[in-house]
């Protein structure tokens, strides 16, 4: 065979095997970042969490990891670059049109609920900007520690009536000390109070699940309506930090009335593995909050641990009390 028809053989190959290579990657898919890769890179992992968030409505579908969701989209996010630094948390959330939104349908008493958490799952805040008259929510903020925030936006746009959590990420300079969370937590001692746990949590299925609050032994019957009921709990999936809004059985609490020492909730985890789970609670006036880390085993039947039901997105959150 002459030089050229060498030549022209081995680029055939090439080609071939370059074609292979390109479908093999689109059969897989692209390899997602690590935990430590979105410490490090942080809005790095919204457009593949995104992906995972949508599955079609699931009923246990991940959410609140993506800027957009629903039509409506979180704008840039300012806050403090440095920790120690007095600012403040600034973002505006615009719809599909690109208008800046300015009407909302309040759920527990708020327009929107802001959660911030640091990446690893410490440095829970939860907390509840104000709104002017353009679109912006704004809120004093100080950070204390270092690191890769994620920061939710828990909205009802009064147009469609619908839940959506909105996220960005934002950067902390500093010296960065991160937090593990190895083993689970079902007791902890906050404030004075002890605050206890119980029920187990199964993926893709709603988990009944009953927190107990009392003090110095005693039972504390004297909790106090807060965002609409005694105690507002908030879960986070362990890695990426997939985020579950749930709240608790039973009516509405009016002002003046007390509750406890237990609430009931209704979980559902989107999948199998490690969550962390914060309550807030209010007695006399101070709202204290405590953390709990929780397993949730594989459902039945999912062999991949994600729920094959065909429900809203959005239906864990029980937002529309």
């Amino acid at each position: 065979m002459s030089t050229i028809g060498k030549l022209i053989g081995y680029a055939a190959i090439l080609a071939v095997a370059l074609f292979g290579a390109f479908g093999i990657g689109n059969a897989v898919g692209p390899v997602g970042p690590t935990a430590d890769a979105e410490e490090q890179h942080g809005e790095g992992h919204d457009m593949a969490a995104d992906e995972h968030a949508g599955h079609g409505g699931d009923h246990a579908a991940a959410s609140g990891l993506a800027l957009d969701s629903g039509g409506y989209r979180l704008g840039q996010l300012s806050a403090p670059a440095d920790v120690g630094d007095e600012g403040e948390i600034a973002f505006t959330v615009f719809d599909q049109s690109g208008e800046a939104v300015t009407d909302f349908e309040v759920s527990h008493e708020q327009e929107l609920h802001l959660v911030v958490v640091r990446a690893d799952g410490s440095h829970f805040e939860h907390v509840h900007p104000e709104r002017d008259e353009n679109g912006e929510w704004t809120l004093p903020w100080t950070w204390d520690a270092a690191g890769t925030y994620r920061v939710y936006a828990d909205i009802v746009p009064a147009e469609t009536g619908e839940s959506l959590t909105l996220s960005s990420t934002v950067q902390v300079a500093g010296d960065y000390q991160p937090e593990s969370f190895d083993e689970t937590v079902t007791t902890v001692n906050v404030d004075g109070y002890e605050v206890s746990l119980d029920g187990e949590l199964t993926a893709g299925e709603d988990s009944p699940t009953t927190v107990s609050v009392s003090r110095d032994g005693e039972p504390v019957t004297e909790l106090e309506p807060y965002m609409g009921a005694f105690g507002h709990l908030t879960g986070l999936r362990h890695g990426d930090l997939a985020y579950l809004h749930v709240h608790p059985h039973g009516e509405e609490p009016q002002p003046g009335d007390e509750g406890g020492p237990e609430i009931e909730f209704e979980i559902t985890a989107p999948t199998e593995g490690r969550y962390l789970l914060y309550l807030d609670f209010q007695v006399d006036g101070q709202v204290h909050t405590a953390g709990f880390v929780v397993d949730a085993q594989p459902g039945s039947g999912h062999n991949d641990g994600e729920s094959g039901h065909d429900h809203e997105e959005g239906d864990s959150h029980d937002h529309g009390e």
